[in-house]
């Protein structure tokens, strides 16, 4: 009797075996069932989790309600409105030359005393400095002689009338005194004009003409209120009639003047009967105050050297901020353009030739949108194409959407 087969031999199969084996099944098909599949692993989203914080599809993005917070973004609304533009000039602030006086002296003499000091208020009339001058008394001299003279010509010409009449004397020696009595007369007014050019007043000649006292001692007085911005005299000196003794200037109106270039000339209006163009001043002493003036002289030529045309300005300076000789900058505005689409500067973002918005379709979802712009004035930008008005526009925190967009695409 043969052996069997040990191949064909089976043997008894215990009951632990047998869910062993239909343990390892489900193992095997879902091992044959990713070779089928290339090993892809689950599809996206499988398990139902959320959508990423940011997309870029279409210009998309999204971000969540963390982010949102800490970007500090706003939206506003793109409205109509009004809009200028403006342009910066160079400019020197200068006193008002309708309340400056530099101040000389009508006669040559010595400096006996200094009352101003530089950079002190005086009102009208207030005393500046006293001179003695030889040349003023010598002047009133000549005035009383002549006066003298002609008190005595007008009288030997009266008695030669009565001497006439009587016949006492002919007609020759009456019209010689006569003759001598117009020439001491216009001798007399003209030492008279001389102490008039000399400083003297009508006062001072009726106080001649009454005591016949000579005074050499020589005021310089204060013609308007205003401040001593320049004093060029000291006790003792001898200042002649072309010095400047004293320059006096009321600083509460000053003029700033600026330099325009031929090319910006058409930006200025040249019309003074209407309302005036809008002018500001900025001066680096004072940043971030703006001083308000109105024009009152456009040049009629240029300077040929520099080709620029001067524009004169007069602004209200109470607080006497503004000081004569300090670097300006006069910032003119074009006439107002009405009824403009307007975005402000700080919704613009830009990427390399490109400028673009962010508009808010949703909360958390914006879209990025192009937009054609026109001129600016610094703070906002005349909106020509790509948004519409009472759009959704952010205009604080658009850079991070820009980093967003930007990453998202890398």
């Amino acid at each position: 009797m043969s052996l069997p087969d040990p191949t064909l031999i089976t043997a008894p199969v215990s009951w632990r075996d047998r869910s062993r084996r239909w343990q390892v099944l489900p193992l095997l098909a879902l091992f044959t069932l990713q070779i089928m599949t290339g090993c892809d692993g689950p599809p996206p989203n499988a398990t139902g989790a959320n959508p990423p914080a940011s997309s870029s599809e279409s210009g998309l993005v999204r971000l969540t309600a963390e982010k949102l917070k800490a970007a500090g973004i706003t939206v506003q609304p793109i409205a109509r409105g009004e809009f200028r533009t403006f342009r910066d000039f160079p400019g020197t602030v200068e006193p008002n030359e309708h309340a400056l006086a530099e101040i000389t002296t009508l006669v040559r003499g010595r400096v006996i005393d200094v009352y101003a000091d530089l950079g002190r208020e005086v009102k009208g009339g207030t005393l500046l400095a006293l001179l003695y001058s030889s040349e003023l008394g010598m002047a009133q001299s000549a005035y009383l002689k002549a006066t003298a003279k002609l008190n005595v010509a007008d009288r030997a010409f009266r008695r030669a009338e009565l001497l006439l009449k009587e016949k006492v004397i002919g007609l020759a020696e009456s019209q010689r005194r006569e003759g001598e009595m117009i020439s001491l007369r216009a001798e007399q007014r003209e030492a008279r004009d001389r102490l008039l050019l000399l400083g003297l007043t009508e006062e001072d000649l009726r106080h001649l003409d009454r005591n016949h006292t000579i005074r050499s001692h020589v005021p310089v007085v204060a013609p308007f209120d205003g401040r001593v911005i320049a004093r060029n005299l000291t006790k003792g000196e001898v200042v002649e009639t072309t010095e400047k003794l004293f320059v006096v200037a009321d600083l509460s109106e000053v003029w700033v003047t600026a330099k325009i270039p031929e090319k910006d000339i058409p930006y200025i209006r040249n019309d003074q009967t209407g309302p005036g163009q809008l002018v500001e001043v900025h001066v680096s002493a004072y940043p971030g105050q703006t001083f308000q003036g109105s024009i009152t002289y456009v040049g009629d030529v240029l300077e040929p050297a520099t080709r620029t045309m001067r524009l004169r300005l007069e602004l209200p300076n109470p607080e006497r901020k503004l000081k004569p000789e300090m670097y300006a900058t006069v910032r003119v505005y074009s006439d107002p353009e009405p009824n403009v689409l307007l975005l402000p500067e700080t919704a613009i973002q830009r990427d390399r030739d490109r400028q673009f918005v962010f508009v808010q379709r949703e909360p958390g979802l914006f879209e990025i949108r192009p937009v054609q712009l026109g001129d600016s004035n610094g703070k906002e930008v005349k909106v020509l194409g790509g948004v519409e008005e009472q759009d959704a526009v952010v205009i604080t925190g658009s850079y991070v959407l820009k980093s967003e967009l930007l990453g998202a695409q890398i």
